[in-house]
């Protein structure tokens, strides 16, 4: 490994565990190689990042898990996973390793590298949800990670407070892809958009509230055009299930299908996760659902953010009703949902409050060019292009 600041070649050493992180990673890269054209990259990449010329370690899908539950179920997978990535990075010795999402991995593989290779800059691009659940991971994290890149605003001030490592707010890529949307009135067909998540375990616990709701919805005489973004590994299971259903959903698949449903949207009915902060940028007003896996109900006295929707977190207003588990009632979402179908009081708020958080979000330069400037200052190394 060449010393830092010199003018050897630039390695970098990238480990993502999920496309969120991937889609993360490629744009690094490729803001990377603009700014210092000769680095390497090494480690664990996804689709995209494979579309840019880089080779994986192994197939990210390994390490794909959500829940405790679905950790449990992985562990002698994960456990083995952890020890290569660690092991790979101590062999090569890279100039600065940069872990993307998934953090429990990714905190296990930064433990056993420092422990080896102390002087490596590790940087965790996307802070954990400390705010939400499990604020001590912040203070777990010193002396292990040395530099945090945040996507949200709030997230540096959050992370100082609660003892952790110093951090960068870059901001979020779906800000910068959707700077331009606007608000729209409730049309005439009025569209309802239902997202049941992007995980198995997601899909099968809230289908059947979303079709409980949905029943409700008709049942009160709500003429309404829904229709369901299904992610491609899970659509054929998606179609089954809602085959079944009385009235089942349009199924659309695919990135240009769901954006054409986004921007044809009066209301949404969604599960928690990222899809709130898209569906704000697009001024879809939202109801949001959760069901903790077993393993993480057993453990919900952890969470102690006051929200989990990430509108009314950047914006620090309960702007996205949020319903989980037990609180979960169709007969509520029905009404919640025909209340944002409305021009009235619920619809407004919402859309005045998404304006503001878009007002807040707004980039002022690329995530992944801030974040790449920032990755090569802690390598010691200046663009050169």
């Amino acid at each position: 490994m060449a010393e830092p600041g010199t003018g050897g070649p630039l390695s970098i050493y990238v480990v993502v565990g999920e496309e969120s992180g991937d889609a993360l990673g490629a744009d690094l890269v490729a803001a990377l190689r603009r700014m210092r054209p000769s680095t390497r990259f090494l480690g664990l990449a996804g689709p995209r990042m494979r579309g840019l010329g880089l080779t994986s370690l192994f197939d990210i899908s390994d390490i794909s898990v959500m829940g405790l539950a679905g950790v449990v179920g992985r562990l002698p997978t994960l456990a083995q996973r952890i020890g290569q990535v660690a092991g790979d990075i101590v062999a090569r010795r890279p100039d600065v390793v940069v872990l993307i999402d998934s953090p429990d991995f990714s905190f296990r593989v930064a433990r056993r590298v420092k422990r080896r290779l102390p002087g490596i800059p590790i940087v965790k691009y996307v802070c954990p949800s400390v705010w939400a659940w499990r604020p001590g991971r912040a203070r777990a994290m010193v002396g292990t990670i040395d530099h945090i890149l945040a996507l949200l605003p709030f997230e540096p001030k959050v992370l100082a407070e609660l003892g952790g490592p110093p951090a960068t707010y870059v901001g979020h890529p779906l800000a910068a892809r959707f700077a331009d949307m606007n608000a729209r009135p409730v049309s005439a067909e009025k569209v309802l958009l239902v997202l049941p998540g992007s995980r198995r375990s997601e899909v099968r616990l809230l289908l059947p509230d979303i079709a409980a709701t949905l029943d409700i919805l008709a049942r009160r005489g709500n003429a309404l055009t829904v229709i369901l973004p299904a992610v491609a590994h899970l659509e054929d299971e998606i179609r089954r299930t809602v085959a079944a259903w009385p009235r089942p959903p349009q199924i659309v698949s695919g990135e240009a299908a769901k954006l054409e449903a986004f921007a044809r949207a009066d209301a949404a009915l969604a599960a928690s996760g990222t899809v709130l902060l898209e569906l704000a940028l697009h001024r879809v007003p939202t109801i949001s659902i959760y069901r903790l896996d077993w393993l993480m109900y057993l453990f919900r006295g952890l969470i102690t953010g006051w929200s989990a929707a990430l509108p009314n977190l950047i914006t620090d207003e309960a702007l996205v009703p949020e319903r989980v588990d037990d609180m979960i009632r169709p007969g509520w979402l029905a009404r919640a949902i025909e209340a944002l179908l409305r021009d009235g009081l619920e619809r407004r708020t919402q859309v005045e409050g998404f304006e503001r958080m878009a007002q807040i979000l707004a980039p002022t330069e690329a995530p992944g060019t801030i974040a790449a400037r920032k990755v090569l200052e802690l390598a010691g190394r200046a663009p050169t292009a």
